[in-house]
């Protein structure tokens, strides 16, 4: 990563107020003494299992999946992922609290021969041209300290599923096309706060390069201050993405792009056991966008609100509904497309005419998920998507998937 560049570049964005007051909030976070239900795999495909006990084995961690986004929409394209991605890692514990992984993680699309070098999928100004054949192949590495209530990570961090982010900001079909999250991670996890606080360097800067140096910081919080009877489960959620894109060298007509995405919402759970309803979920939220420095954007600011609830049938469906509306106009940095008044495919520019001035989305997501032995998942989801646009049209979507998740381990 190169420690100079980093620690320049956040002295940089830390000048804005934006910025002193995320870095205010980590700090508060670390002097402090569940609900993941996947959007796009079904629960325990999405699920990334913890590591054992076992001093050295072999972890392979397959996914297959073929997921068809059938949307035909102002906002973005429809377009269908099949394929798999392998993750193979020697694991090695020296102690308990230290843990250290190395191998490789493929990701292979069928019917694909040449493969973009690519952090993210959205069209942005500091994407690289460069290219792969045969698959998309990238080294994995981690380690990782544990200490009480804290996990120390660098190099490839927990993500997906794990971060807890709210669906409205976070798309989790990222699993199925991004690279791996990679950086510096901290997760407390207690009785009453769980948090986790991370740093994803999506792309480094080398001298003559002709794209910027980017990374998001991420986090996401659950605390639970009031102790309630046994089966009930109130939390305070706290959500926060920052995309900056910026670096010492300076690019021609690019400038120095700070995104903001921040969330704030309260869930309550109820688990009811055996039966047919195992449980169900109500939450809301109210969002924020801010647009800190750069023009990738048509407006500044806005804000956003979310609802919906969530239960657990048989414990292997799920069905989650909910309602999202957004006044004015509001963009999610890493949301599905239908949580954002502009389109995809148009946040590079700033053509204020193909900005809708508000939205309603409602939603249904029917979640499938059988774990068959240990390890060894599959699952099947529909999703549906119908988008009022204030100025517009009234539009339908749907997506469907199955997904098969295999994660054998050899011991040594």
């Amino acid at each position: 990563m190169g420690g100079f560049g980093v620690l320049t570049t956040w002295q940089s964005c830390a000048k804005s107020l934006f910025a002193q007051g995320l870095f205010a909030a980590f700090l508060f976070l670390f002097i402090l003494p569940d609900q993941a239900a996947a959007e796009v795999l079904p629960d325990r495909v999405a699920a990334e299992e913890q590591t054992d006990s076992a001093r050295m084995w072999l972890d392979v961690d397959a996914l297959l999946f073929l997921r068809d986004n059938e949307y035909e929409s102002k906002l973005t394209d429809g377009y269908t992922l099949p394929g798999s991605r392998i993750r193979p890692a020697f694991c090695y514990d020296p102690i308990s609290a230290v843990h250290f992984e190395v191998g490789f993680s493929a990701l292979l699309y069928d019917g694909a021969n040449r493969y973009p070098c690519y952090a993210y999928h959205d069209i942005a100004h500091w994407k690289g041209d460069q290219y792969q054949s045969g698959c998309h192949l990238l080294p994995w590495v981690r380690a990782q300290i544990n200490t009480g209530h804290w996990r120390f990570v660098l190099g490839d961090i927990y993500g997906d599923e794990f971060h807890r982010h709210t669906t409205t900001l976070y798309n989790k079909e990222q699993i199925l096309s991004a690279d791996p999250e990679a950086g510096f991670q901290i997760v407390y996890d207690s009785q009453r706060l769980w948090a986790d606080a991370y740093v994803n360097w999506q792309s480094l800067q080398f001298r003559e390069d002709t794209h910027q140096e980017a990374f998001t910081i991420g986090l996401s919080t659950q605390a639970r201050p009031f102790r309630l009877k046994r089966g009930n489960d109130l939390a305070i959620n706290l959500n926060a993405l920052v995309q900056h894109r910026g670096g010492e060298m300076e690019i021609p007509n690019q400038g120095v792009q700070t995104l903001c995405n921040a969330s704030l919402g309260l869930s309550w759970k109820k688990e009811f056991g055996t039966g047919v309803v195992n449980d169900i979920l109500l939450r809301g939220d109210w969002l924020a966008c801010l647009q800190q420095s750069g023009h990738l954007w048509p407006m500044d600011r806005g804000t956003a609100y979310n609802a919906e609830a969530t239960a657990t049938l048989l414990r292997v469906f799920s069905i989650r509904g909910g309602w999202f509306h957004a006044p004015h106009q509001f963009i999610s940095l890493y949301g599905i497309p239908f949580f954002s008044t502009k389109g995809i495919s148009s946040l590079t520019h700033t053509n204020e005419a193909e900005a809708f001035k508000g939205m309603t989305t409602t939603y249904l997501h029917l979640n499938y998920s059988h774990t068959f032995a240990k390890r060894y998942t599959i699952g099947a989801l529909l999703e549906t998507y119908n988008v009022c646009l204030k100025g517009g049209s009234s539009e339908f979507n749907f997506a469907f998937g199955v997904f098969m998740r295999l994660h054998p381990r050899f011991t040594f």
